[in-house]
């Protein structure tokens, strides 16, 4: 006689829920530009959605507790000349957002705590070092003010955006970059490309220290995120077109620790990853359904869960930080599902009848606090991100100011005196130049001006 024997686990029974229509966000022009982002990034405090708009790019910042009907006059960050491709919350602030564009650069900006009143037009701080668009931006996970781009020129660069300065530059990739995903302390960051390899890359030496050719024997694009145990996580296509996920190991490539078929569509597998539970939850695009896997040690490996459905296909999706949950009613994970005009919140939670708090399923988690600063992570130093307890629920740090201090460029250029003698007239400006020269808004000191007109 035999008996099947059920795998047990605490999120065999997790299930979706889409909240009530008036805790839904509506009225939102999602951005139909056709490039493979999640066109939404949420934290504890806002909710970013990459919208349509004319003239340039521009994305809507919500606070989460502003639910209901979205105002068609409501402000937009509107600092960007081209489409917005990709935007991404600060770990570190909850008021710090990145965000990329098709006119080649990388923007910075401090999101106020209150609902916008104005549009916002001013960055902190504007990365310029791409020459094609800039389609990928994400943080270090515990590193202050390190901030990474990649756009359509191949290029990988590295920012100090409290310097507003590359610190590294990689040009590793001979082809379009799909996706980046840092691993747990950001000591490393695994990347897939349009060559069908998919490579591990340590920023520091800058070089590639592993690398994998067509994990999935589709032409179609593949993503990649690093698990908590190091692995990778990647989804693609078969050589028949079916969607496919995998588990590799980096320091053997060679064969995957798990391969699995799903299904076949067309839509690219965006994953998200939580690290506490060791989930992830996979978010087709133009899909209806989110389908969830629990990695383990045991084989298979990758274990199948569940899958929520929703009669709507999705346009993006959004996921909040383990912090940002709700712990009272065993919510481990809360997505943010985009729609032609609208956003949903998807809530995932394991089903419990005790109202205490739950200690095996929310291990602490990583907190706004990096582990060190950025001078620290460019020496050579690696830390985990520092934990923080959710037994209470999160509150979310008061908002820090993100100054930018630029080093002056004319520092590094020590001024010299020239004379009169070899000096072209014709190049000298006229009379009414002089009121420009020393204006309030010039950059250059009155040392040089003297220097330059006053020592014949």
């Amino acid at each position: 006689m035999s008996r099947s024997i059920v795998r047990q686990s605490k999120f065999r029974h997790v299930f979706g829920q889409t909240v009530k229509a008036e805790q839904g966000y509506d009225d939102i022009r999602v951005s139909k530009v056709t490039w493979d982002s999640s066109f939404c990034a949420v934290n504890p405090k806002f909710l970013a959605v990459i919208v349509e708009s004319s003239g340039g790019g521009a994305f809507l910042v919500l606070p989460i507790s502003k639910s209901g009907r979205v105002d068609k006059n409501y402000p937009l960050v509107i600092g960007h000349s081209g489409p917005v491709l990709d935007i991404d919350w600060c770990p570190h602030d909850d008021n710090i957002l990145a965000s990329c564009s098709e006119d080649c650069t990388a923007m910075v900006w401090q999101i106020p705590d209150h609902s916008l009143t104005r549009p916002i037009s001013d960055p902190i701080v504007v990365l310029e070092g791409h020459s094609k668009r800039v389609g990928i931006v994400t943080w270090h996970p515990t590193a202050r003010n390190i901030l990474l781009t990649a756009g359509s020129d191949n290029l990988i660069i590295i920012w100090n955006v409290g310097t507003g300065e590359p610190l590294i530059t990689m040009d590793d990739h001979p082809d379009l970059i799909y996706s980046i995903s840092w691993n747990r302390n950001g000591s490393l960051f695994c990347t897939t490309c349009k060559d069908r390899r998919l490579r591990v890359c340590d920023p520091r030496k800058r070089e590639v220290v592993a690398e994998r050719l067509a994990p999935h024997e589709g032409i179609r694009p593949m993503r990649a995120i690093f698990t908590r145990d190091g692995n990778i996580f990647t989804t693609g296509f078969t050589r028949m077109s079916q969607r496919e996920l995998g588990l590799w190991d980096p320091t053997n490539f060679e064969e995957p620790i798990a391969l699995l078929e799903l299904d076949t569509s067309n839509g690219v597998l965006l994953p998200y990853y939580d690290a506490d539970a060791n989930m992830v939850y996979l978010c087709g695009k133009g899909d209806s359904s989110i389908r969830y896997f629990e990695i383990t040690d045991e084989p298979p490996y990758v274990h199948y869960l569940s899958t929520f459905s929703t009669k709507e296909p999705q346009r993006g999706m959004g996921f909040m930080p383990k912090r940002g949950v709700d712990v009272t009613k065993c919510e481990i994970a809360r997505l943010f599902k985009l729609l032609d005009k609208k956003c949903e919140p998807i809530t995932m939670t394991v089903p419990r009848k005790s109202d205490l708090f739950q200690d095996d399923l929310y291990p602490d988690t990583a907190g706004a606090e990096p582990a060190m600063e950025a001078e620290e992570w460019l020496d050579g130093r690696d830390e985990d991100p520092i934990l923080v307890s959710m037994r209470e629920g999160y509150m979310p740090p008061k908002s820090r100011e993100l100054k930018v201090a630029k080093k002056n460029v004319l520092d590094s250029k020590p001024t010299t005196r020239r004379s009169m003698s070899t000096l072209d007239t014709n190049s000298l400006p006229k009379l009414p130049s002089l009121f420009w020269f020393i204006s309030p808004s010039c950059s250059l000191s009155l040392t040089y001006f003297s220097s330059f007109f006053l020592y014949p």
